[in-house]
């Protein structure tokens, strides 16, 4: 009887972190490592307005499955040697391959609001994201970043789907997945997959600063639907995705 894959243990430094990614493919940080990290890329001193700005966001109009479950806004930057710029506003696109769901179609979401985008914690994070995945691919001398806001609502008679295109791969080379807030939900269980689906773990996003960092070229990653715990109350699941992709010279 084959046995239930070990929850991975989480990493408490940055070099357990690296080495998690480099060897593993994916690695769980728990909050309070997260931030440590965060906080020396650069101040988090914006983060009540950071965390408050999830709270405005327009619904997804691209779900393919008539979900009116999850909101968002988008912003794409480059990264090199120099620093990171934010690009004009543009289409988010996945080929079919990696999005069987929502793919193949050029989905302009709102942008991010410019104070956000520049302000010191999402620099933060952008800037933590350079350092580590350059490290770990060092021939990569510009990158293409994606920025994605979600919240997933969970709504009483729906379920919310953090993945709704299920075990999946986001087409790029490493994903970050930082949890904003956590409210008033069950489930919202991170899983991870090999290429051969088998299970290589499973952990839940708990605590604002939870995230799990990915090597997209060498797993899969998935997300359980999410359900109110309180039906009478709000219920939803805020992160934020950041993905590189090295560019060619």
């Amino acid at each position: 009887m084959s046995q239930a894959p070990v929850p991975p243990v989480p990493a408490t430094s940055v070099e357990a972190i690296e080495r998690a990614l480099a060897v593993d493919g994916h690695v769980f940080v728990e909050a309070p490592a997260m931030r440590r990290l965060l906080e020396a890329a650069g101040p988090l001193s914006d983060w009540a307005a950071f965390t408050a700005s999830w709270d405005d966001m327009p619904v997804d109009a691209f779900m393919a499955d008539g979900g009116r479950y999850r909101r968002r806004r988008y912003a794409v930057f480059a990264a090199d040697a120099v620093g990171i710029e934010r690009q004009p506003h543009q289409p988010h696109y996945q080929g079919l391959e990696y999005n069987r769901l929502n793919g193949g179609v050029a989905r302009w979401f709102e942008p991010v609001a410019d104070a956000i985008a520049q302000g010191p914690s999402l620099q933060a994070a952008l800037r933590c994201c350079h350092a580590l995945f350059g490290k770990l691919a060092p021939q990569a001398r510009r990158w293409h970043v994606e920025l994605h806001q979600f919240r997933i609502e969970a709504i009483p008679g729906e379920s919310g789907k953090p993945t709704p295109e299920g075990k999946h791969r986001d087409g790029v080379d490493y994903v970050l997945v930082l949890l904003i807030r956590r409210i008033n939900i069950a489930s919202g269980t991170t899983t991870i997959h090999s290429p051969d689906d088998r299970d290589l773990g499973s952990f839940t996003l708990t605590h604002p600063f939870d995230a799990t960092l990915i090597d997209d070229h060498r797993v899969f990653h998935g997300v359980t639907p999410v359900q109110p715990i309180d039906p009478a109350k709000p219920a939803y699941r805020d992160v934020l995705v950041v993905t590189f992709r090295a560019i060619a010279d």
